[in-house]
C-alpha cells in the first residue's frame, strides 16, 4: 500500500521548475570499498534539481533514477522537469552544456578551477542530496534496494515539496486526490524483480486436517447442555 500511494505523490501533469533552478547529479548507495565519485560501483546514480528563491532559500525540488550522465539523458531529465527558459546552474559536466542547448540559459560553475567547496558554488542541489541520505538511512535504515529507489524519491519530493505546509492534515488530503487522479497500479509493477511468472507463484496451502489420532468427536459437555 505504501508504493502505491508513492505512486501517488506524483501528481499528473505537474508544474516544472522555474527560475533560477540548480542540477547536479549524486550517487546513493551503501558505503562499498573501491572508486568513490563518478564510475562508482554498486550504486545509484540519481540527477536532482532544485529552484533557488532570494536570498538564500530554496523552492521545489525534482529527483529521478538515471541511467547514466551522459547528456541526451540529461537533456530528457531537464525538459521534463524544468521549464524551457529557466535559467539551469550546473557544475563543469561538460555533457550539462549539450544538454542545455538552446533551451534554456546555462550558468556553469566549474568546481575544480574555483576556490570554493562544491556545496558553496552549489548549494540547493548538495542540501536536497544530503537530506536525502539522511532520511534514507534514518528512516529506513538503508534497506532501500535500487529497484525500488524511484519510489522512495518521488516521497522524498513530495515531503520536501510541501515542507512549508500549516496544515500538516490537508497533506494526506492532498495524496487522496492525487490517488484519484493516477492510472491504477498492478502488483506486477510494484515488484523489483518481475521476471517471476504466474506459474511460478505457488497458490497457497490447503488447511491440513488434524492427525488420526486426535481426530473424532469431541466428549459432551453436560454442564453447557443442561437445562434448569
Amino acid at each position: 500500500m505504501l508504493h502505491r500511494f508513492r505512486t501517488a505523490m506524483v501528481r499528473p501533469g505537474r508544474d516544472r521548475l522555474t527560475g533560477t533552478v540548480e542540477v547536479d547529479e549524486t550517487f546513493v548507495g551503501g558505503v562499498r570499498p573501491g572508486k568513490r565519485g563518478r564510475g562508482a560501483e554498486g550504486k545509484t546514480l540519481v540527477a536532482v534539481a532544485v529552484e533557488l528563491l532570494a536570498p538564500t532559500g530554496f523552492g521545489r525540488c525534482r529527483l529521478r533514477v538515471i541511467p547514466n550522465a551522459h547528456a541526451p539523458t540529461f537533456h530528457l531529465f531537464l525538459l521534463d522537469c524544468v521549464m524551457p527558459g529557466s535559467v539551469v546552474v550546473t557544475d563543469g559536466l561538460s555533457p550539462y552544456r549539450a544538454a542545455i542547448g538552446e533551451d534554456y540559459r546555462h550558468v556553469p560553475h566549474i568546481v575544480a578551477k574555483s576556490s570554493d567547496p562544491a556545496h558553496v558554488s552549489l548549494p540547493g542541489v548538495h542540501r536536497i542530496a544530503s537530506l536525502l541520505k539522511r532520511w534514507l538511512l534514518g528512516t529506513h535504515q538503508g534497506a532501500v534496494e535500487a529497484d525500488h529507489l524511484q519510489a522512495y524519491l518521488n516521497e522524498f519530493a513530495f515531503r520536501f515539496n510541501r515542507r512549508h505546509s500549516e496544515f500538516r492534515g490537508l497533506l494526506f488530503r492532498r495524496l487522496l486526490e492525487q490517488a484519484v487522479q493516477v492510472e491504477p497500479v498492478s502488483y506486477r509493477s510494484l515488484v523489483g524483480n518481475p521476471s517471476t511468472t504466474a506459474e511460478e507463484i505457488q497458490p497457497p496451502r490447503k488447511h491440513r486436517p488434524h492427525p488420526s489420532s486426535i481426530s473424532g468427536t469431541s466428549p459432551g459437555h453436560p454442564w453447557r447442555d443442561h437445562n434448569p
